[in-house]
């Protein structure tokens, strides 16, 4: 269930950017997914962006990664 509530979470933040904030995000996210890299360095790569898109949002919520 917490998984649920942290994507339902992500999802509320990613609506209350504006369009081309949302963009950049989604962006960002699709060349993490698809960066041609071993597992390792795409695990590290995947932590990066998470605390970069934490540290952007700025609001003050915690975000555990799941991985």
């Amino acid at each position: 269930m917490k998984s649920i509530h942290q994507k339902h979470a992500i999802l509320q933040s990613l609506e209350s950017l504006d369009p081309g904030q949302t963009e950049k995000v989604l962006a960002y996210i699709k060349d993490l997914l698809y960066a041609p890299l071993d597992e390792a360095s795409r695990q590290q790569l995947k932590r990066e962006g998470l605390r970069e898109i934490r540290q952007a949002l700025g609001k003050g919520r915690k975000l555990t990664a799941a991985f």
